[in-house]
């Protein structure tokens, strides 16, 4: 039987070892959560096919009548988990409503396909984040963020709606909308490293594929086309 005094050493021993393993694990999870900032992308089916190499690459669901989610991107995230695998399994209970507010426009590439590419690619370096630590959750929060950015009443309450008024050459096209977020989720977010942190422009694009809309020229909201996604007002 240990003495009371060797008892009191082996308990401040372990509480040592505990606590250094806590500060440990909470000095990790700082080290790994370097981004403060995010982008909640939104994009414009009509207007997505526009842009394309391969316009006949492009496809919109019949079902798709409204803005859809592009992804949720932290800014300057140094440290991802891209070893941290996703299954469709794992989205099945949402499955229905990121069909409706996340498809793929694309022929080449499943919906599942686009959400496992925006996970690996941005989801995993949300995942040091308590709220957004599994696809899941990641995913699930990304269809909380539609819900509260509801873009399409917003623009229609501005009197904005899709229009084919005049042909496409030399017209600028809304194509995505970007909203800053916070690291929980408030809106806004002006950390001076968040400049020119956003994704590079996809190979499919003969041009980049976004910038700020100017102001001095106008910008056309195209309907959208489901026969002829790539020319939607022919």
């Amino acid at each position: 039987m240990l003495s009371p005094v060797l008892l009191m050493v082996a308990l401040l021993t372990v509480l040592t070892v505990t606590m250094e393993s806590d500060h440990w694990i909470t000095d990790q999870q700082e080290k790994f959560c370097t981004w403060q900032c995010l982008k909640f992308t939104l994009q414009w089916p009509g207007s997505f096919c526009l842009g394309l190499k391969n316009s006949s690459q492009c496809r919109i669901p019949p079902n798709i009548q409204t803005w859809t989610i592009h992804g949720l991107w932290p800014l300057k995230a140094h440290t991802c988990c891209l070893c941290w695998p996703i299954f469709h399994s794992d989205l099945k209970e949402l499955d229905p409503e990121l069909s409706q507010l996340w498809p793929s426009l694309l022929k080449t590439q499943s919906s599942f396909l686009f959400w496992k590419d925006e996970w690996i690619k941005h989801g995993s370096c949300a995942a040091c984040v308590e709220g957004m630590n599994s696809p899941l959750r990641y995913f699930q929060i990304c269809l909380k963020l539609r819900g509260r950015f509801d873009i399409d009443r917003a623009l229609e309450d501005a009197g904005i709606k899709p229009s084919c008024n005049q042909s496409y050459p030399e017209r600028e096209v809304l194509v995505q909308v970007k909203i800053p977020l916070s690291q929980n989720l408030t809106l806004g977010c002006h950390h001076k490293e968040d400049q020119g942190a956003e994704p590079e422009p996809t190979q499919l694009w003969h041009t980049f594929p976004g910038h700020p809309c100017p102001q001095d020229s106008p910008v056309f909201y195209f309907p959208i086309n489901h026969d002829r996604p790539h020319q939607p007002c022919d």
